[in-house]
């Protein structure tokens, strides 16, 4: 915040640039740590992704939605900020750079680093291309669109019961809580499971999604 200049100079924008420069500079450090962190604690880089860098990315869409919630007088602006942080992390912050390395190698050709890290695809792509590991990508986002589900379906609950996505009586509130934070406990701990099994059977994968649904439910009637 000290390095932040209010928004009185040149129309809010010099406040915007550095706040936006400050929060890249912040993440950078953040995956640093959890690389860091990873290594001494030797966990793959993909649970410290889904966990502390995760967490600590999150950290001011979580306080700009808690604002927006608490300021405005309905819940879209809150709800709206999440689905819009997503869809630029998702859309831009993936798409930009996955497109400017696909651009690159599609330039550069197979050099030595490539052949060094991908000869094995040397016969599908003997020009080289941007090539990027699925690994547990695919069961990761299955999980996330059941529990993304189970959350819409939380505020459409809570629309037609309480006439309203956010507040109403505190014991509803907290329970809504509790809910929401399960289905992210959900998608972690069924997220960490396949990395750490690393089945590639998918009737078991999908038996674990069951199993976790049921979980998930029995918390809920408890």
């Amino acid at each position: 915040s000290v390095l932040i200049p209010p928004t009185a100079y040149c129309g809010g924008w010099l406040c915007f640039v550095m706040a936006i420069g400050a929060i890249g500079v912040l993440t950078c450090a953040i995956c640093d740590f959890a690389e860091l962190f990873g290594c001494v604690t030797s966990l793959e880089d993909s649970i410290t992704a889904i966990t502390i860098v995760a967490l600590g990315t999150s950290m001011p869409d979580l306080f700009a939605s808690q604002t927006a919630a608490v300021t405005d007088r309905y819940a879209d602006a809150s709800i709206v900020n999440v689905t819009g942080s997503n869809s630029v992390n998702v859309f831009l912050g993936i798409g930009l750079p996955w497109s400017i390395a696909a651009i690159y190698w599609s330039v550069a050709g197979p050099t030595q680093k490539w052949l060094d890290s991908y000869e094995s695809h040397l016969g599908a792509w003997p020009k080289a291309a941007f090539i990027v590991q699925g690994g547990d990508l695919a069961f990761s986002v299955a999980v996330f669109n059941v529990a993304a589900g189970l959350a819409l379906l939380i505020i459409h609950l809570r629309r037609s019961r309480l006439q309203g996505e956010l507040g109403g009586p505190g014991g509803m509130k907290v329970l809504s809580g509790l809910l929401l934070i399960s289905l992210w406990l959900f998608y972690l701990t069924l997220s960490i499971w396949k990395i750490k099994s690393n089945t590639t059977d998918i009737g078991t994968q999908i038996f674990a999604i069951f199993i976790g649904f049921c979980s998930l439910e029995n918390l809920v009637l408890l």
